[in-house]
């Protein structure tokens, strides 16, 4: 059986946002040269998250108006007692446990499985300084 792991670094300016990573993914999965197997990738911060969906701006807006109406920022220690640590990201947290930790993805043919419209996407809750993502892929 092969594997191969690798790390994506990503930085996303705002607070809250969505990047397609995807082609990434598959660059790694093309490197493993395993033909038939699974792909896991899997957000390395508590305050970010890993998904899969449709890539349409739209439904990107929905899900941020969505999560901030679940979990609305708000620094002070009133709002989350994880803020009373120091730290003003109490929403994040609860937003990454909403929108998931990671995503497996089966491998057929050297390729990602997908169904139709299906993407990868790094979702973070508290940006605006360099957090990583595990790719892991494993098969034959």
């Amino acid at each position: 059986m092969k594997s191969l792991r690798e790390y994506l670094y990503l930085n996303l300016p705002e607070r809250m946002g969505f990047l397609n990573i995807t082609p990434k993914v598959e660059e790694v999965v093309a490197k493993s040269g395993v033909k038939e197997g699974l792909c896991l990738v899997n957000a390395m911060h508590i305050t970010a998250s890993v998904f899969i969906n449709d890539d349409e701006p739209g439904l990107h807006e929905d899900y941020k108006k969505w999560l901030e109406w679940l979990a609305p920022f708000d620094p002070s220690p009133e709002k989350y007692h994880h803020n009373r640590t120091g730290e003003d990201n109490g929403d994040a947290h609860h937003k990454r446990q909403v929108m998931g930790r990671e995503v497996v993805v089966a491998i057929t043919d050297g390729k990602l499985d997908f169904g139709p419209w299906e993407q990868i996407f790094y979702g973070e809750f508290d940006g605006r300084r360099r957090k990583r993502v595990l790719v892991k892929v494993i098969g034959e």
